[in-house]
């Protein structure tokens, strides 16, 4: 049986993602030349993410609710959501997501569909991070610096990160569109076997429970 980019939108267990270790990795190629410089080549253009959830676990429940989640996702088989603990919102981590966090685009009178984005403040030529995997009811959208209404203006795709904006509400020439919002990143298990000693595990010895991000 094979599901392609097939993915299943539930939460991989908050608790224990909250105890993960992980995060973004980036691909570069470097070569060393003779007269000792180097030449470097960006292999991405966006980081992907890496995580091991078996630092979040903590008892033998925890490691129940994680199996259990990993066979109905047969594995590698179907990605999922995760919280990352440190990279969930389109702001810093101890702030409340606002209308003005992310700059997504300019109208132009005729474009209805923007995608949800979020580029490190502390990078001034850093790339746009598509955001695939908004929290529904957290997304808030400005027009020109005017918060808009979900339902009324627009509508979001919570299972591609796309704002649609109604018909008599889609922004004008030059408006500049920004949202703030809480998201997950699409993840799938970065193995088909999860190999446990529970004699080791009641001694402290956590197993590996790797997963990695996808772009669906």
């Amino acid at each position: 049986m094979t599901a392609g980019a097939a993915f299943h939108e539930v939460r991989f267990p908050t608790a224990i993602a909250l105890g993960a270790s992980g995060g973004p990795t980036r691909r570069t190629e470097i070569v060393s030349l003779g007269s000792g410089h180097e030449q470097r080549n960006q292999r991405w253009a966006q980081s992907r993410r890496r995580y091991d959830a078996g630092f979040g676990i903590r008892s033998l429940d925890d490691l129940h609710a994680v199996i259990a989640f990993f066979e109905a996702r047969a594995g590698r088989l179907y990605g999922f959501r995760f919280r990352d603990p440190l990279d969930r919102k389109s702001c810093a981590p101890g702030d409340q997501p606002g209308p003005l966090d992310q700059h997504l685009g300019v109208g132009d009178g005729e474009t209805a569909d923007f995608q949800l984005v979020k580029t490190a403040v502390a990078s001034p030529g850093g790339i746009p991070r598509p955001i695939a995997k908004p929290v529904a009811g957290t997304v808030r959208i400005a027009v020109d610096g005017v918060e808009v209404a979900e339902g009324l203006d627009f509508s979001l795709d919570a299972a591609t990160g796309v704002v649609s904006f109604a018909a008599l509400s889609v922004p004008p020439a030059a408006a500049v569109v920004t949202a703030g919002f809480e998201f997950d990143v699409p993840v799938r298990f970065d193995t088909d076997e999860i190999r446990v000693n529970l004699v080791a595990f009641e001694a402290g010895d956590i197993p590996s429970i790797p997963l990695i991000e996808v772009f669906p």
